[in-house]
This record gives C-alpha cells, sequence and structure tokens, in this order.
C-alpha cells in the first residue's frame, strides 16, 4: 500500500500560501485522505478482491489432481424385511441315517450332524455318500450346512466402515492443461484488482477536483453577484442625483437579477460534486465537509512534463505491452489455449488406480466387536477412452480453436487501442497545460481590465455596457483558468496511473467555456455532475475508443 499511495499522491501539489476550498464547513477532507478512504470503503475493490479468492479456489481445485483422492464411509443398516428368511424355514427333524458303526476312536471323523462335510481317509464310498445326504438334509431343512447370516444374507444389522482413494496416473494432458488455465485465471484476477485501485484513485481525484472546480465557480459567481450589485448601487445613486439615466438603472437592476439564477445553479452543481465525492467514499450525504487540497494553479503545473510525474523514473512507461487490459487479455489467451490442449487430449485415455478398504460386521443384536468385523479390501488399475462420441469430442475441439483464435484477435485489437489511449492521454496532458498557460495571462489582463472599467464607469467616462463587458470578461476567464488546472490535476493522475488503469478510463475534461454567463452558471458546472461519473464527456471519437475497449477486456 506504501509504494502505491507514493504514485496515488503525485497530483498533490498544494500551493504555498494558498488557502482552503471550504466550500462547506465540516469535516475536513484532503486528497490523500480520500484516496485512502475509497480503498477501504469501495464495492467495486472488495468485488476484484473477491474474484482474487474464487481464482484461487480454482487454482487449489486444479492442483489437487495431481494428488491422491481419499474418502472415508461409515454406515448402519437396519433390515425389516428380507427375502432371506424365506431359507430359514422351519422342517421336521431328519432322521439319522443307517450307517455302520463309528469307527475306532484313533481314526478321522468322516462327518458331524449338520456341519460342514468332513471326509475322513478311511470312508468307505457309501459312508461318503451318507454324509453327503446328511448334509445336504441339514441345509434344507435349516438345521445346518452354510450360515448366510454371517455373510449379510437376511442380517438384521450390519456396520460398515470403509476407506477408498484414487490416483490419475495418466490423464493425456488434461491435469496439466486445467493447471495452466488456473493459473492464468489468478494473475488475471490479480491485474483486475489492481486495474480497479487505478481507476478508483483515478475516480476519486477526478470527483475530488471537479467538487474544488464547484467551489471556485460558486466563489466566481459570487464575486460576480457582488460586482453588479455594486453597480446597482452606484447607478441607483446616480439617477438619484441626475447622472444616470433610468435606462441605466434598468439595466443594472436586470444584470444583477440575472446573475441570481447563475448562482444558483453553481451551488446546485456544486452540491451535487460534493454527493458524488461522498458516494464514492461512502460518506454519509447529510455529512458536511470541507476540501483542504486546492487546485493549486501554480506556474509548476504548466512547466510540468511527463518526465517529472515519476520521480526516479526517466518517464511514465506508455508501451502498449504494460497496460493492463493487455496482460489481461494476454491471460485470456493462455486460459484458450489451455482448452484448446484439454480438447486434443480427449482422445487419449486416462489411466487411474484406485483401492478400497472395508470392514462390515453382522451382529445379531447390539453393537458389535471389533472382532466381528470382516475385511474386504480391493485394488485396481482402470482405463478410459473415447472410442465413438458421435462427433462430440470433435466439436468440443472445434469449438477450443474457435475459442483461441478470437482470444488471439483479441490481443492485438487491445494491444492497437492501448497505444492509442496512451497518445490520448499524453495529448490531454499537454492541451491542459497549454489551456492552463493561455487561461493564467487571460485572466490577469482581464482583472486589470475589469478595474480599469469601474474607475472609468464610476468617473462616468464609460458606459455601462463596457463595465458589463468587463466583468463578463473577467468571469469567463477566471471559470477557464480553475477549469484548466482541474484537467491538468486529472490528466496528471491519468497518465501516473495509465499502466493498469483500464481502456478509455478518465478521458474527459472539464470544458474551456465560451460564454461568461455558462462559465459561472450551468456551462462549466456541467463537467462536474454530468450524465456519468467523474464528468465523463469527452468527443464522440474518445467514447467510441472508450466503448471498443471496454467490451474487449474480460471482466
Amino acid at each position: 500500500m506504501t509504494g502505491i499511495r507514493k504514485w496515488l499522491l503525485l497530483p498533490v501539489v498544494v500551493a504555498v500560501g494558498a488557502r482552503p476550498m471550504a466550500g462547506q464547513s465540516g469535516r475536513e477532507l484532503s486528497l490523500e485522505e480520500a484516496l485512502r478512504q475509497a480503498e477501504t470503503q469501495s464495492e467495486t475493490m472488495q468485488i476484484a478482491q473477491a474474484g482474487v479468492l474464487r481464482a484461487r479456489g480454482q487454482a487449489l481445485q486444479a492442483r489437487s489432481q495431481y494428488l491422491p483422492q481419499l474418502s472415508g464411509t461409515a454406515s448402519y443398516q437396519r433390515t425389516l424385511k428380507s427375502q432371506f428368511e424365506a431359507l430359514r424355514g422351519s422342517a421336521s427333524p431328519v432322521p439319522p441315517p443307517t450307517v455302520p458303526p463309528p469307527p475306532p476312536p484313533d481314526t478321522t471323523t468322516w462327518y458331524t450332524p449338520c456341519t460342514r462335510y468332513l471326509g475322513g481317509s478311511g470312508a468307505t464310498p457309501t459312508e461318503k455318500i451318507l454324509g453327503l445326504e446328511r448334509y445336504a438334509n441339514c441345509a434344507s431343512s435349516g438345521g445346518g450346512g452354510i450360515d448366510f447370516s454371517k455373510v449379510g444374507f437376511g442380517s438384521q444389522h450390519q456396520y460398515s466402515l470403509g476407506l477408498s482413494g484414487s490416483l490419475t496416473l495418466f490423464s493425456g494432458g488434461r491435469v496439466q492443461a486445467q493447471n495452466a488455465a488456473a493459473a492464468a485465471g489468478q494473475r488475471s484476477a490479480n491485474i483486475e484488482v489492481a486495474a480497479q485501485r487505478a481507476k478508483l484513485a483515478l475516480d476519486v481525484t477526478e470527483s475530488y477536483f471537479d467538487a474544488v472546480l464547484a467551489d471556485r465557480l460558486v466563489a466566481i459567481a459570487e464575486s460576480s453577484l457582488t460586482q453588479t450589485e455594486e453597480v446597482l448601487r452606484t447607478t441607483r445613486v446616480a439617477r438619484q442625483v441626475g447622472n444616470q439615466s433610468e435606462f441605466d438603472l434598468l439595466r443594472a437592476q436586470v444584470s444583477r437579477d440575472n446573475q441570481m439564477p447563475q448562482l444558483i445553479g453553481a451551488r446546485t452543481n456544486r452540491d451535487l460534486a460534493y454527493l458524488r465525492l461522498k458516494q464514492l467514499l461512502n460518506i454519509p450525504y447529510g455529512q458536511p465537509v470541507s476540501l483542504t487540497t486546492p487546485l493549486a494553479d501554480d506556474r509548476s503545473l504548466v512547466s510540468l512534463t511527463a518526465r517529472e510525474l515519476q520521480p526516479g523514473v526517466s518517464a511514465p512507461d506508455t508501451s502498449a505491452d504494460v497496460r493492463a487490459p493487455v496482460r489481461q487479455m494476454i491471460e485470456a489467451l493462455r486460459v484458450q489455449e489451455a482448452q484448446f490442449r484439454i480438447a486434443k487430449s480427449e482422445w487419449l485415455p486416462t489411466i487411474s488406480l484406485s483401492s478400497q478398504y472395508g470392514r462390515i460386521a453382522f451382529p445379531r443384536s447390539g453393537v458389535p466387536e471389533w472382532s466381528n468385523f470382516l475385511s474386504n479390501w480391493t485394488v485396481s488399475l482402470g482405463a478410459s477412452m473415447p472410442l465413438f462420441t458421435g462427433g462430440r469430442t470433435k466439436g468440443e475441439r472445434l469449438v477450443a480453436e474457435a475459442g483461441l483464435r478470437e482470444a488471439q484477435a483479441r490481443v492485438e485489437q487491445t494491444r492497437e487501442l492501448a497505444a492509442l489511449d496512451a497518445q490520448q492521454a499524453l495529448a490531454q496532458l499537454e492541451q491542459a497545460q497549454a489551456a492552463l498557460s493561455a487561461s493564467m495571462g487571460t485572466a490577469e489582463q482581464a482583472g486589470k481590465a475589469y478595474s480599469i472599467a469601474e474607475v472609468r464607469y464610476r468617473e462616468g467616462i464609460s458606459t455601462q455596457i463596457e463595465l458589463s463587458d468587463a466583468r463578463i470578461l473577467l468571469q469567463q476567464a477566471a471559470a477557464n483558468r480553475a477549469s484548466a488546472v482541474r484537467n491538468v490535476q486529472v490528466a496528471r493522475m491519468r497518465l501516473a496511473l495509465l499502466k493498469d488503469l483500464p481502456l478509455g478510463v478518465g478521458s474527459s475534461q472539464a470544458p474551456v467555456t465560451a460564454g461568461g454567463a455558462a462559465a459561472a452558471g450551468a456551462g462549466a458546472p456541467g463537467a462536474i455532475g454530468g450524465g456519468s461519473p467523474g464528468g465523463a464527456t469527452g468527443s464522440a471519437a474518445q467514447r467510441a475508443a472508450a466503448s471498443a475497449a471496454t467490451s474487449s477486456i474480460p471482466q
């Protein structure tokens, strides 16, 4: 933040002995404080930072495909009714078979009642057949044979604990491409944060100096009203002694009355400019604010060059490749390249290794002991690849190729617009400085001319028309000078932030009015409130360039 604030405050030039613009009494607010508060209160910055967080999450999702995926399960199942209950039907007792006397004690038993068949080494064929019959009768009558309940058939209680894992061994480059796309998205999100921070700083600077300019125009309108009232008072006295005609008195009254709507309009535009600034800073609209950073219309602004905007740097970098929109489009191009690689890899097989381990228990009642659990563990190696997709895979590849070509064209388009935008920023600074240089001399001459005209009118040498013309010229020159200073300050800030600014942002200037009445009334402040934030008036060509640039930048 320290490094950013250092170049954010470059246009703040405080003139020696300049008094604060106190259009409103209340909280004192400097440009530095406004820039600092705007960054912490701006919803736009919060949205951009949320985009960084989202991009970071997407990068983690893509990176996780390099690592094994493990999951555990635990479940309990209670069987209320089972189809295997049919196997448990009761049957008549099985009569013991007629067999020869049992073998001597030292010989091996060849069967046990209703258990698994045991073939003794000394059993005759007849004994073995009788044993098999006995075993079959036990199994069919439910009195013996296989106990299916031990393996889950018809069991009322089932407990299961499981652990499964999988690892992708080969994906044809899809995982690498997805990680490359996620990394490009993360870099683009960081660029967007810097761009929104720069745009916010320029918007605050424009709104701040627009409000200061509105204060200056209100002061000019009030001064002009005071002058017309003084002329009206002098004319009224002269009319009483017979030195002025009734026509001159009526003209003086009309001039004074015409000045009132202009003053009211200037005050209304000033209030709107303050509301716009408060909206950017999240200041309550009803809270009074006093701006302490003046326009600082000293002569250093006239001779300032682009090389002096950033101390220690030869000149602000205005090359197209360093602009934020161009860098964002390059990252978008990398995303499309990754998508194209993913589409091409759909024809390649995916090989994965997976394993499942489980412990299962079927107790007759209650909670089983650990010794009751049975193990089940499998490991598998599988491969899958599309053999026929009906043209879907080829269609996805064509779509990805079209996106790649479009991204390449947009990079070149944005680079050309960025070069044009940089030249426009330099031209606007030169234009604003030239206008300021011309207006400073004009304002001084207009002040002297009005003083002479005022003396001539009091002495009766000149007419009221001559005095009114001199007053209008002075009013116009003062308004032009204030507007020119505002344009220089905003142009300086725009050039200092040019690297991170979106295209076409801050290309407007407060118009230098052609009429004195419009200068202090509805004409000059129109660039303050306006229909767009920051007084974006600009020419038709500027607006077209800004619109084309904005539409080509991914948001």
